[in-house]
Parts: C-alpha cells; structure tokens; sequence
C-alpha cells in the first residue's frame, strides 16, 4: 500500500520555487489564533503539506507553497495573511 501514495514533497521537486527572504513571505500565519483553532484545516486542506503542528504550534513552511490560497479560505480568518509574492519570486510550474 505504502508503494501507491503519493509523496507530495517528492513531486513539489520537479517545480522550481524562487523565494523570497523570510520577511517578505507571501503568506504569514498568527500562531496566536492557530493555537486556538478548532479545526486544523490548513493540515488537511494544504495540496503542499506546508502547515504542520509542532509542540502545540503550528508551523508554516511558505519555501513550498504553491501559492493557491486554499489556507486562505478554510483557516479561521485573520489566522492566515497572503500576498501574491514579489516580483520573480514564488512558484514557476516546469509542466501545466
């Protein structure tokens, strides 16, 4: 069964990120409102796996975003801040 899953991080290698320097991240998250979250949804919901929660905090890997805003969407609002990234920063898809 383990040889059927798709390895998500794997797969994110055949698409070239340029990232930005930490402080201009295109998406931010409170960890404040994200340790009061009911529902965790940006761990469920993220096609990149970005969020995970660390010794009760989550944490936000924005270096393999793909910039699709779904965390934007389900995550109790003001939790998530997105921006489109910078100029010649961000997500360059190589096949679609």
């Amino acid at each position: 069964m383990q040889d059927s899953l798709v390895n998500v991080k794997a797969r994110l290698g055949s698409t070239k990120f340029i990232t930005d320097a930490e402080e201009h991240a295109h998406i931010t998250i409170d960890e404040d409102i994200c340790v009061t979250c009911p529902h965790e949804n940006c761990m469920n919901a993220c096609p990149a796996q970005c969020f995970e929660k660390i010794d009760g905090r989550m944490k936000f890997t924005y270096e393999d975003c793909v910039e699709c805003g779904t965390c934007d969407i389900v995550c109790t609002p003001g939790s998530v801040t997105w921006y489109n990234p910078r100029g010649n920063f961000g997500v360059n898809y190589r096949y679609g």
